[in-house]
């Protein structure tokens, strides 16, 4: 058995027999709309008429959770897992059969995911506000939980860089209220922070941002997106990375107007940010495609306000939509960055 098997199966067999029992009732796929093309799919600039895939469309792959976060894919697996913060869960949704099971829980009203270069889960945790690695055994290594010995406030969005660089988010959301945490002060400034692959030394990468939330790398890695939450309208923001991993250039990517609210986000091979979008009227909700250059060329509708995405699926061409309630994906004609 392989070790990344072993990771994954730890997970379920931690949660016990009754939670792997119950969990299939959670799982209610639905069709495809009736048609073809889905007006779901919505085309703002001729330029995203090649992403759609015309025999392609929207579908619900389950529903029943309170606030769907942080989805992270593992190929090996073919399966997703994802956060329901205020359920104070991990689910994971198995490509093969549809199901879905409970991957861990209590899990510290875990919220942003990612994947890092050696197949482990990388999780930001609002309860215990840490940064965890699940290791392959199934141990949990806190990655960081502290900068300049005062506790981090609730880290919210992370990402893993080619050289094993990991890179979170760490606005004060989870600390706010009882619902997707516990209530604290904050003692640090909402900041971007870097851990180095090899020393584990936390920096902060920038503090610029205030109330940073999702983030992602250009396909080069030269560019940092983040999204402002704190900014009324928000706004998603651009670096530059530098060779040493400073972040220089602090200017304006995407000017929201109001009711649209990004918050996570992940980047394709061509550049493209797929961004989860909504909170004002409904026709906003689902995921807004941008270009590189920050120009909006499509729009996914969901019945629900989208919180994240994530590519996966065998060639990295399946968009899952982490939405409220539910869980959604869409086959689309291009790939997402792997580890992204």
């Amino acid at each position: 058995m392989s070790p990344s098997r072993r990771f994954l199966l730890r997970g379920a067999a931690a949660q016990g027999a009754a939670l792997l029992l119950a969990a299939p009732a959670l799982a209610q796929r639905e069709a495809p709309t009736g048609r073809y093309p889905d007006p779901s799919v919505e085309i703002l600039d001729p330029s995203f008429g090649r992403y759609r895939l015309a025999l392609a469309a929207v579908e619900r792959l389950a529903t029943g959770f309170r606030w769907s976060e942080g989805p992270a894919w593992f190929g090996d697996q073919r399966c997703l897992i994802w956060s329901d913060i205020p359920n104070n869960r991990l689910m994971r949704w198995h490509e093969t059969t549809g199901r879905v099971d409970v991957f861990r829980d209590p899990a510290n009203n875990s919220n942003g995911n990612t994947r890092d270069r050696q197949g482990r889960l990388i999780t930001c945790e609002h309860l215990t506000r840490r940064v965890t690695r699940t290791e392959l055994d199934g141990r949990i290594t806190v990655i960081a939980d502290r900068f300049e010995g005062k506790p981090l406030n609730s880290p919210n969005d992370v990402v893993v860089r080619s050289d094993g660089s990991i890179w979170f988010t760490d606005p004060p959301f989870g600390i706010l209220g009882f619902y997707e945490g516990e209530t604290a002060q904050p003692e640090l400034p909402t900041n971007i922070y870097r851990v180095d692959a090899a020393s584990g030394r936390v920096t902060v990468a920038t503090g610029d941002v205030n109330r940073p939330n999702g983030l992602a790398f250009s396909p080069d890695e030269r560019t940092l997106y983040v999204v402002e939450a704190a900014a009324n309208p928000r706004v998603i923001r651009a670096f530059d990375v530098g060779e040493d991993g400073r972040l220089s250039n602090n200017r304006v990517f995407f000017q929201c107007r109001d009711g649209e609210t990004p918050d996570g986000f992940r980047v394709d091979v061509d550049g493209n940010l797929w961004c989860g979008w909504g909170m004002g009227t409904p026709e906003l909700d689902g995921v807004r495609i941008l270009n590189k250059d920050g120009a909006p060329i499509g729009h996914i509708r969901l019945p629900e306000r989208c919180a994240n995405v994530a590519f996966g699926g065998r060639h990295r061409n399946r968009l899952f939509m982490t939405a409220s309630r539910s869980l959604y994906s869409l086959y689309v004609n291009t790939q997402g960055l792997p580890y992204g």
